[in-house]
């Protein structure tokens, strides 16, 4: 993949669903992607007080989902090697393995309007090449303050249009254990999987996480 332009999409993915494969999609198309890369995190920082789904039953429903597309691959970077798996260190690796390599990360504009308090974000900024940043509904990032704290930020920022879109992981969730309609936030095989694997079923007791 030397040279190429690969887009970094990373998440708990659990589980993967409609608004994840659509900004995939149209980062892969608005940003003139080689690839986009989906970045499993096994052990996130940010949610030790939050009951995740075993890793295998999520990489089982991300196979389903990048599958369809050619240019959808999935990174286990971070899960070769220990946690705590900070997107700073991350990058880094990725960057190191291949230094040609045009590295578009890609991220909601609520983690753009946060990155400030992410563990060392000046050095994940200067080891990606592009930010690829998803409206959402309700945030508006005020980017001038953003470049104080992280300067350098503004030139590396592409906005994508078209994908402002809110499905929530944890509301798929909370529906599958109550029984209720869910399958219409989903691709079709990854709801057959829920539904027939009964991943999300009361005695998973998931807390709610996006």
């Amino acid at each position: 993949m030397a040279g190429e332009r690969t887009g970094y999409f990373g998440g708990t993915f659990d589980p993967p669903h409609l608004g994840h494969e659509i900004l995939a999609q149209e980062a892969l198309y608005q940003l003139n992607l080689d690839a986009v890369m989906w970045l499993i995190t096994p052990d996130p920082p940010h949610k030790k007080k939050v009951s995740i789904s075993p890793v295998e039953q999520r990489l089982e429903m991300l196979e389903l989902v990048t599958s369809r597309e050619p240019a959808f691959m999935i990174s286990l970077i971070d899960l070769d090697r220990p946690a705590p798996h900070y997107a700073a260190d991350t990058v880094e690796i990725i960057k190191d393995k291949d230094p040609s390599l045009e590295l578009i990360y890609i991220i909601g504009e609520d983690s753009l309007r946060d990155l400030p308090g992410w563990y060392q974000p000046a050095r994940l900024l200067a080891a990606v090449d592009q930010l690829g940043v998803a409206p959402r509904p309700g945030i508006h990032t005020n980017l001038d303050d953003l470049e104080k704290e992280l300067p350098g930020i503004t030139k590396k920022t592409s906005f994508l249009s078209g994908v402002m879109l809110e499905i929530s992981s944890s509301l798929i969730r909370e529906r599958a254990k109550q029984g209720a309609p869910f399958r219409h936030f989903l691709n079709p095989a990854v709801a057959d999987y829920l539904e027939e694997s009964g991943v999300y079923s009361p005695k998973t007791d998931l807390l709610e996480t996006k």
